[in-house]
């Protein structure tokens, strides 16, 4: 029974992650774009420059395939959470379900009004009116991923809430507990900064394509400046708030942190990982090294969790015998993860009692099965895991990952610089006409590069913090629908097929539009 209800808990995360995966093909991009349309048209809306109105209208006409594609993938993950979550839906819908509902009412609503005037507004509304339909657009793109992340990190830190046993649901008790949380703010603005770096370096690919076909010099030297700065200004915010996204994860997910290092036992200025091979023998609790081979940075993990350069960083062994750290960043002794299942089935346990005396009318009792709920309610989740070690997230997944996001961030801040430099000042580099093949290539192979490094950042911040859907609250076990694993795997493949589908059409479209449009000399036509 355990055997079937497992493989229905991972046909479930297949299929979430699948959508997931597929989705956020989309929205970056449309995030990215929307920016640097707007920039573009506010270049036209001041010069009254022909040339950089063909140009917008060029980035228009792909941020319009992209978007129509995003929305269509992005309502069936919201289904998801009915149809194969249905357990945390009804467990946590009164919060989940604000942040989305607003994110429908309010940022889909501005998005899919002001869209229309965007692209067949030109002649009908002034220019002025026109801009601002652009830059609203961009906007309730932003607020839609806004409310959206801030749902997806209460799941990583449930805040703002209280559990009413008698109902079985969590209910809001502050809204701004929810929306401001440190968790959210951090996530809202990595995500959505990273965002515009995918967008920059999406155009300056597309203009590097232009380029090595020898087409439109001029279109792309105009939107290469516009997309290298969007590029630029996008990967160094997000690496600021990446440092801010650390030191939030280590103090309210410390699990993940030490996932993300391959650290089983932590230390006073803990060094940093900056390229190693993990041993895929070791496990919790054995004497294997960690690493076949690492080159490390002295007290690196310390500062970037802490801001403290001797500051303790706890492992993931440290974590389960219930060793961490403060605020400050001093090791400190904390419940371990055996005592956290036990007040973990302590919870669960008075709960049983609490719902049996509401049903006999016991009020005497009711409200001491009341304390000891509320006394154990923040382990509850941990109720339903076996062993401490089932609460280790997947190390090599979340440690090749995070590597590998951090590593082409690097390279992104880096790309930006260069193209910007090789923009302003050509005659720094010598023989550069040898060298710009080579750069156009570079500038098209940027663009999956910048993907990749966005997925592994989803990556790193959902499989880091598994198995839980709920941070502490919720194992995946739980939170899952009444379905077999067939019916699961039926729907995985059906919507595998038409995911690709919708992916190779978008993809398709794209490459046409581009295709088309710089066989048109924009720089003569636009002048007309």
């Amino acid at each position: 029974m355990n055997e079937l209800l497992m493989n229905t808990v991972d046909w479930s995360r297949a299929q979430f992650a699948l959508t997931a995966c597929y989705h956020w093909l989309f929205v970056p991009l449309t995030l990215g774009l929307g920016l640097v349309i707007g920039v573009l048209e506010t270049i036209y809306y001041r010069t009254r420059d022909e040339k950089w109105l063909a140009t917008t209208k060029f980035w228009m006409t792909l941020f319009g395939v992209n978007f129509a594609i995003g929305v269509a993938t992005g309502i069936i993950l919201e289904f998801e959470f009915g149809t194969n979550w249905s357990n945390y839906s009804w467990f946590v819908g009164d919060i989940f379900g604000a942040p989305l509902a607003i994110e429908g009412i309010l940022a889909f609503f501005m998005e899919s009004t002001f869209i229309a005037v965007m692209f067949f507004g030109w002649k009908k509304v002034s220019p002025a009116f026109h801009l601002a339909s652009t830059w609203l657009t961009a906007l309730g793109a932003a607020i839609s991923a806004l409310w959206i992340l801030v749902a997806n990190a209460w799941m990583q830190y449930p805040t703002g809430v209280t559990f009413n046993p008698e109902t079985m649901r969590n209910e809001m008790t502050s809204f701004w507990q929810v929306a401001l949380s440190p968790m959210a703010i951090a996530k809202v603005f990595h995500t959505v900064t990273s965002c515009w770096a995918l967008g920059g370096a999406f155009v300056v690919g597309v203009c590097g394509w232009m380029l090595l076909k020898g087409r439109n010099r001029e279109h792309c030297m105009r939107s290469l400046k516009v997309g290298a700065w969007v590029g630029l200004v996008g990967i160094v915010l997000t690496s600021i708030s990446g440092d801010t996204s650390a030191v939030v994860v280590a103090q309210k997910q410390p699990m993940k942190l030490a996932a993300m290092e391959g650290l089983y036992k932590g230390e006073q200025g803990q060094a940093i990982v900056a390229f190693g091979i993990l041993n895929p023998a070791k496990e919790v609790g054995s004497d294997e090294e960690p690493y076949l081979f690492d080159i490390s940075i002295p007290h690196g993990l310390a500062f970037l969790a802490t801001h403290r350069f001797n500051a303790f960083v706890p492992g993931i062994e440290d974590i389960i015998a219930g060793k961490s750290q403060d605020e400050q960043g001093y090791s400190i002794s904390t419940i371990s993860y055996a005592q956290r299942i036990e007040h973990g089935k302590a919870a669960r346990n008075a709960l049983a009692q609490y719902n049996a005396a509401l049903k006999n009318g016991d009020s005497a009792s009711l409200q001491q099965h009341r304390q000891v709920i509320d006394d154990n309610f923040q382990y509850l989740g941990y109720a339903y895991l076996d062993e401490p070690s089932e609460a280790v997230p997947n190390v090599p997944l979340s440690f090749y990952s995070f590597h590998a996001m951090v590593t082409t961030g690097g390279y992104l801040v880096l790309f930006f610089i260069v193209v910007l430099l090789l923009l302003y000042k050509p005659k720094w580099v010598p023989g550069k006409e040898k060298l710009a093949k080579l750069g156009y290539w570079l500038a098209i192979l940027t663009i999956p590069l910048t993907y990749l490094c966005s997925m592994c950042g989803w990556i790193v911040a959902e499989v880091g913090r598994q198995p839980w859907t709920i941070q502490d609250l919720m194992p995946n076990k739980v939170a899952i629908s009444d379905l077999t694993s067939g019916h699961v795997q039926t729907t995985f493949w059906i919507f595998a097929v038409v995911f690709t589908a919708l992916l190779i059409a978008d993809v398709s479209i794209i490459c046409k539009q581009i295709s088309k449009k710089s066989k048109t000399n924009l720089d003569i036509v636009e002048t007309k």
